[in-house]
């Protein structure tokens, strides 16, 4: 199974994903550090990226998941997939599990402005939050808990075991 952590900036995809991948022992991976140099000036400077930007970045994202799927190795994937197309490129197949993280955006600029040496800024979280296109075929997870009580239920909502 691949479950991809979805959501705007702050909702916890990375701290979570890192936290549920070590607590289930499979793969960890952050969409963001597939990004080109390119795009992350782009971020840094508080340039939204097009959807032209963002698909060498899906495509190489829809490769790490089928390799994943084709090695048979279950892993997480912290990665935004605001809009409905990039979800679609993403779901290549049926081991292919989206839980949207979801907060309220007062919850999401507090964490943001709490945030030190991430490339987001608060004001593109309001990009952001206009970009979202909320899921209807994802699992949707409060983020106004702790990483490790988000970690449970998304656990107990997927009947995913932990190994200790």
């Amino acid at each position: 199974m691949v479950i991809i952590l979805m959501g705007v900036s702050g909702a916890g995809k990375t701290t979570v994903g890192q936290l549920l991948a070590q607590q289930l022992h499979w793969d960890f991976a952050d969409a963001d550090d597939y990004h080109s140099a390119t795009n992350i000036a782009k971020m840094r400077q508080g340039i939204p990226l097009t959807d032209d930007d963002r698909a060498p970045w899906l495509e190489t994202l829809r490769t790490l998941i089928s390799n994943w799927i084709a090695a048979r190795k279950n892993a997480v994937l912290a990665c935004s997939a605001l809009k409905r197309a990039y979800r679609d490129e993403l779901q290549i197949a049926p081991e292919v599990q989206f839980v949207y993280l979801k907060g309220s955006a007062q919850l999401l600029h507090q964490r943001l402005h709490a945030r030190q040496g991430h490339y987001m800024t608060e004001q593109m979280l309001d990009s952001q939050l206009q970009t979202l296109e909320e899921p209807e075929e994802a699992l949707t997870i409060n983020v106004d808990r702790s990483p490790s009580e988000i970690a449970k239920q998304i656990k107990t909502r997927l009947a995913l075991a932990s190994s200790h």
